[in-house]
């Protein structure tokens, strides 16, 4: 299921994103939920969660027989975390 998704998302929900310069990425497939990452502009439009429900969802949902849901996974990743934490200290 998971290599699904990610195929979906590549051939069928990115090239809608990237009309607005976005992308969408899966974060973690878990108790059959495809939590989802926007990319690019898409990651910081305040209509993310729109995007999620009324392009990203749909797209999948039909296309991925089976699966629960689709979420916005909104989390802030480690990479930048550390990268933040550096320069906030001055190692960077």
């Amino acid at each position: 299921m998971e290599e699904k998704i990610k195929e979906v998302l590549e051939t069928k929900v990115n090239p809608v994103l990237a009309e607005h310069y976005g992308g969408a990425i899966l974060s973690k497939l878990e108790d059959n939920v495809a939590w989802v990452k926007l990319t690019g502009a898409c990651c910081s439009c305040p209509s993310a969660q729109i995007t999620i429900e009324d392009v990203v969802k749909q797209i999948v949902m039909e296309e991925c027989k089976g699966l629960d849901d689709v979420r916005l996974d909104n989390s802030v990743s480690e990479d930048i975390l550390d990268m933040a934490r550096k320069i906030l200290n001055k190692e960077a």
